[in-house]
């Protein structure tokens, strides 16, 4: 499985905050994508009902997945390939190796493929010896970073043109000072040598349809139908949870999924393949292998608090419309998945007391549920996960809170439980925060309540209440 760094959250954090250039570009999910997906919205006369739509669908699917899992894989037999359930990422890396030394593979193609990236596949892929290549752009350009994907959509994000530049300079012998039409003629030419060379094709999947066992790609370069095509071998690597019931299902996700992601009414590609090449099809693969891996999301399937991130259809929306992934960018959160669902599944996928900052990399502002085009609660599950990170058994070794700090919480729940609790604790602040207020402001609280103005001066509370100046008409 992939490295984890999601104990460094804070660090890792921190340096992006620290990095003007990286927070430039992350400023252009907001003005870009995130404004796509809304100027789509609103021009989808139905957008709302497709939403209800889908996460009843959606639901429906992850409460019955054994009967569509068993649909899918059956299909895709009868169609010609080949399925292998995979308990986990060893498993299924297991299997792709053995298949490769099999078949003498020297050379791999890949297709855009988060789950690959939970298996770190590319080093697997090296240590036989086997050259791996992302044909994805984005993926591509952090393949030669050495780096992992920033965003589950634009992966490279965080790069600069001049970034690029140096890349390509440096691995492909481009001129530095290239342009961006020369830049993208330099990776085609490359790629297209690696397609036409690769004896396997890799790639993920967006969908599978249970009824047909139709494999489902969106891409905007053409990578995926080539990948899937062009070398004798093709293997699709998917999560447990990509099933949707019938291809009626698909054409209404697709929708959702792509004008959420990139605000785009339709990708530039949708490819469907179901099974190896037929003996009247003309390009295709000879064979067709299609693993489906857990890796842990049996264990969000078995929660029901946190059943419904398997929901998820990987568009990013969420990412875009959040304000802390905004700030700290993909690589803060330390493992594959970032953003609000990630905050969400790392920990589960990965290890709870090593991610327990995750659930906490979040305002709460609801801004990543707003933008889910299938409505997933994810502030609610994060709530939960804080709950289970500070009084639940996820780390037996961790302090659970102290009797000091639930008598506080319960006193802050009774000074607003009524008008005249919340003037009587009106009162007594007004009167405690005396030694500490200056102008307005607390600077530097004494603990156990230093940690609120460790970074920023807090708000003192007002010398008189709301009800107070509205009845003199203070605006």
């Amino acid at each position: 499985m992939a490295e984890t760094r999601t104990k460094e959250f804070k660090t890792l954090a921190a340096d992006t905050l620290s990095d003007g250039d990286i927070q430039k570009h992350l400023k252009t999910l907001y003005s870009g994508f995130n404004q796509g997906r809304l100027q789509q919205a609103a021009a989808t006369h139905n957008w709302e009902e497709l939403r209800d739509r889908a996460r009843r669908i959606k639901a429906h699917t992850i409460e019955n997945l054994d009967h569509y899992l068993d649909m899918a894989a059956d299909n895709v037999e009868k169609a010609g390939g080949k399925v292998f359930f995979a308990k986990d990422s060893e498993a299924a890396t297991n299997y792709v190796l053995d298949l490769a030394k099999q078949k003498g593979v020297r050379s791999v193609i890949k297709g855009k493929s988060m789950l690959s990236e939970e298996m770190d596949l590319n080093n697997h892929l090296a240590k036989q010896e086997i050259e791996a290549v992302e044909t994805d752009l984005g993926e591509y350009l952090v393949q030669l970073a050495g780096q992992t994907p920033y965003h589950i959509i634009v992966p490279a994000i965080h790069m600069s043109k001049s970034n690029v530049n140096e890349l390509f300079h440096e691995n492909l012998g481009v001129d530095p000072n290239a342009g961006v039409e020369e830049l993208a003629s330099a990776a085609r030419n490359e790629l297209r040598e690696k397609f036409i060379q690769a004896d396997m094709g890799i790639t993920g999947a967006n969908f599978l349809v249970a009824e047909t066992g139709t494999l489902v790609l969106v891409t905007n370069e053409g990578n995926g139908r080539m990948s899937t095509s062009m070398p004798k071998t093709h293997v699709a690597i998917m999560g447990m949870e990509k099933i949707v019931p019938s291809i009626e299902d698909m054409g209404m996700f697709l929708r959702l999924l792509i004008r959420s992601a990139t605000g785009q009414r339709i990708s530039s590609y949708v490819t469907m393949v179901t099974g190896p090449r037929s003996e009247i099809e003309e390009d295709g693969p000879d064979e067709f292998h299609l693993v489906i891996v857990d890796n842990g999301r049996s264990k969000l399937l078995a929660d029901t608090h946190l059943r419904e991130a398997l929901y998820c259809i990987r568009c990013g929306a969420c990412l875009n419309a959040c304000p802390v992934y905004r700030k700290v960018g993909g690589h803060s959160y330390g493992w594959v998945y970032s953003g609000p669902i990630g905050a969400v599944v790392s920990p589960v996928l990965t290890n709870v007391p090593d991610a327990k900052d995750l659930p906490y990399a979040s305002s709460l502002c609801g801004a990543c549920k707003e933008a889910c085009p299938i409505k997933i609660d994810l502030p609610r599950m994060l709530l939960y996960l804080r709950s289970e990170v500070t009084e639940g058994n996820t780390d037996p070794n961790r302090k659970k809170s102290s009797p000091l700090e639930k008598l506080a919480m319960k006193a802050w729940k009774a000074s607003v439980s009524g008008p005249a609790m919340l003037r009587l604790a009106g009162l007594v602040g007004r009167f405690v925060q005396m030694p500490f207020a200056r102008k307005g402001r607390l600077r530097r609280l004494p603990p156990p309540l230093s940690g609120w103005t460790r970074h920023r001066n807090f708000p003192a509370i007002s010398s008189s209440s709301f009800r107070t100046r509205w009845k003199k008409g203070i605006e």
